[in-house]
């Protein structure tokens, strides 16, 4: 912990009512209810002051919902690119890198975004769910994954010793590798190969039956949101004005409904302009609910069924973009958000991110994940069908890279499941032996 930190004064406010109230704990959503609506941060700060770089994430702290600082993070690290943007033929091209690149800075050594969720969410915890070493008597933190932010919150939990249920595909496992053994603190289980990361979150629901269990809560949590805004913070203040244009790959849209919460903040500072930048959305073909929702002019989601759900995961490269169930259609959520910024949701093919992927390691000198190669892949075709203008300034979050770079000579070692659960398990069985776990 960072000595003299002092929580974040904020409040909460009902994004559909407009009813302001004070967060009393680990509030995922309104208590007086008045119908589906994501909550959303009000900070007393309204002019953030950016710390120093030693601080981590931490920098940002004046827009974060926490009560704490742990230790060990990294903020995101924005630059001006000159390979890939000559390559591009773009003027102003800023890339946010998110993972392991210490040449530029940027030292996120689970190499993903997701550590901004995880340092952000695990700070903002109660002492009923805090720090040190025991798990008895204190209820166990639950987060369903396809992989990435797995690894990001097993990682920041170990470190912090922090009670963590995770629930993760099979298929998926390899994900979780790590430079050093985990803390017995952190658990594993997972639904069956074939199964895909809605069966993930329906296996953490089915651990929530029993109470000595709290969800993370995904796309509800404040902290997770706004954890994932920093990537916006730091390309801003960096660049000195709010980006023209933002491309990022969504699986939840997590990130992307973070990116616009964070724009308006920044709008409402008053220094780096009063603009919305366009929220360019992309999904990996041929997964595509959102971006067949959003075609269909749709607030809702499209009937999408689950066996041919399943087989499309199978046959993109960017599992973590597979997330059936998205916060797509409610209040604040990813159809506002594009709606609001005049953006647009695009997708592309396996080929296509592999293109722009190694069109990326060639100009820019670093391995990227699957994810941000999609949204690169969907930058390079924007900007080739002119849906963007080639001067504009253009924000390409890079939500994770470096892996190769990282393992490069290193031991690594694999978390194990504890329990494999049928993709229709029975509730009690499952809480019973998550139960035992801890």
């Amino acid at each position: 912990m960072m000595n003299g930190f002092k929580p974040t004064v904020y409040a909460l406010k009902n994004v559909v009512t407009g009813r302001e109230f004070e967060d009393e704990g680990w509030l995922l959503d309104d208590p007086q209810g008045g119908g589906p609506s994501l909550i959303r941060t009000i900070y007393a700060k309204k002019r953030i002051d950016v710390g120093g770089v030693e601080q981590g994430i931490y920098r940002f702290a004046d827009w974060l919902p926490i009560r704490r600082t742990l230790q060990g993070s990294c903020a995101p690290v924005t630059y001006r690119s000159e390979g890939l943007a000559k390559h591009l033929g773009l003027e102003n091209l800023y890339i946010t890198f998110n993972g392991y690149f210490p040449e530029r800075g940027c030292c996120m050594t689970t190499c993903s975004f997701k550590e901004t969720e995880a340092y952000s969410v695990c700070a903002r915890m109660g002492d009923d769910c805090g720090l040190g070493r025991g798990v008895e008597g204190r209820k166990v933190l639950v987060v369903a994954s396809a992989g990435n932010t797995a690894r990001a919150f097993a990682r920041v939990c170990s470190d912090n010793h922090i009670p963590l249920l995770l629930c993760v595909p099979e298929d998926n496992l390899d994900a979780l590798w790590f430079e050093k053994p985990l803390d017995d603190c952190v658990k594993l289980i997972a639904s069956r190969s074939g199964g895909d990361y809605f069966d993930a979150i329906h296996l953490s629901n089915l651990v929530l039956k029993s109470n000595r269990f709290f969800a993370e809560g995904g796309a509800k949590n404040v902290a997770r949101r706004d954890g994932m805004g920093t990537t916006v913070l730091s390309a801003t203040t960096f660049i000195g004005r709010i980006p023209d244009y933002y491309f990022q790959a969504v699986g939840s849209g997590t990130g992307a409904i973070a990116a616009w919460e964070a724009n308006m903040r920044l709008i409402e500072d008053g220094r780096f302009g009063s603009h919305k930048m366009k929220l360019m959305v992309s999904q990996n073909y041929p997964f595509i609910p959102m971006f067949n929702a959003w075609k269909a002019g749709s607030r809702e989601m499209l009937p999408y069924d689950d066996d041919r759900a399943r087989e499309d995961v199978e046959e993109i490269e960017a599992k973590v973009l597979s997330n059936r169930r998205p916060p797509y259609g409610v209040p604040g959520g990813m159809y506002d958000a594009v709606k609001d910024t005049d953006g647009q949701v695009l997708y592309a093919t396996n080929a296509e991110s592999n293109r722009a992927k190694a069109l990326f390691l060639k100009h820019e000198g670093i391995d990227i994940y699957h994810a941000p190669a999609v949204a690169l892949a969907t930058l390079i075709k924007a900007v080739e069908e002119g849906l963007v203008e080639r001067d504009k300034i253009m924000m390409l979050n890079v939500t994770g890279g470096g892996e190769e770079r990282f393992m490069q000579g290193k031991e690594l070692f694999y978390l194990q499941p504890s329990f494999v659960f049928d993709l229709n398990p029975q509730a009690e069985e499952v809480a019973s032996k998550a139960e035992s776990l801890f």
